[in-house]
């Protein structure tokens, strides 16, 4: 597929806010790395693999037994885990390379779990936690948290200790000031597709991967239709890789939605050695 058809393929997906399908519009993210990837080949094989699951629960079974069951297959069979080895590699948020190779970071994990665990009757939600994705599911009896990592299900202790952390880095210095349940509410499927490629954007970002990073920049601007940043840091991807007409067109773009924000100023400053750039390649 072209890139034209790739991002077209994407937009259709997150069209509608209550229906987007979060395993393969994840799954579509890979073709940004893997353009000769077949989706609905991948998608057979993640069906075969719930086919296998759910030969193995009884009708009837309760939640947390179905839930166990899903922890054996999916940790213990099929042995997902950690890429522990090479945790910042972006293979491990492209699901085609998670389902061949095993390994993953949570979010890329827990969208398999979640799709595989719907398959047989599990209501799990997915929660963007602080620096580490987990997995929920209300039963009867409460609420039941999961590290997707290794399908532990963590305490509200083991989830303050978690938390604690980040709130020391926020400048909260009392826990109790902030509840923990804040943390713990559902994320949509447009959030958990959004940090996925928030965290490709930052991994590309870091090793100036220009070509990539614009690439994952144009599927945050088709998702986030609202985030002016989103244009302003695709039209400094552009701007790295010389494209300037584009890069100029971006970033006037923000600084017209954004004239008070901080970082106007430093962009204003870099328009007009990209307007004289843009006409010397015209």
């Amino acid at each position: 597929m072209t890139t034209t058809k790739v991002l077209e393929y994407f937009a259709s997906l997150v069209a509608d806010e209550n229906g987007i399908p979060l395993t393969e519009t994840v799954l579509s993210i890979a073709q940004d790395a893997y353009p000769d990837l077949d989706l609905q080949a991948e998608l057979a094989a993640l069906d075969m693999l719930a086919v296998r699951l759910k030969r193995r629960v009884a009708e009837g079974t309760p939640a947390i037994q179905r839930m166990r069951l899903l922890n054996h297959f999916f940790y213990r069979d099929l042995g997902f885990g950690a890429n522990a080895n090479d945790y910042y590699d972006p293979d491990n948020s492209y699901l085609n390379v998670v389902l061949k190779q095993r390994r993953g970071i949570p979010i890329s994990l827990a969208v398999l779990y979640m799709e595989l665990g719907q398959h047989i009757g599990l209501p799990l939600k997915g929660v963007s936690f602080p620096n580490h994705f987990l997995v929920r599911m209300s039963i009867p009896a409460g609420e039941v948290v999961v590290d997707p990592l290794t399908g532990e299900t963590l305490s509200k202790e083991q989830l303050q200790d978690m938390l604690d952390p980040h709130l020391e880095r926020e400048g909260i210095a009392d826990p109790n000031e902030v509840p923990l349940g804040l943390f713990l509410q559902v994320a949509s499927h447009r959030e958990i597709v959004a940090r996925m490629l928030r965290n490709l954007k930052s991994i590309y970002l870091q090793e100036s991967r220009w070509q990539r990073l614009l690439a994952v920049q144009n599927r945050l601007v088709i998702l986030l239709p609202g985030s002016i940043e989103e244009v302003r840091d695709r039209g400094l991807a552009y701007a790295n890789l010389e494209c300037f007409r584009p890069a100029l067109a971006d970033l006037e773009a923000y600084v017209m939605a954004r004239p008070d924000a901080a970082d106007t100023t430093q962009i204003r400053d870099r328009m007009p050695a990209l307007r004289m750039m843009s006409r010397s390649v015209s």
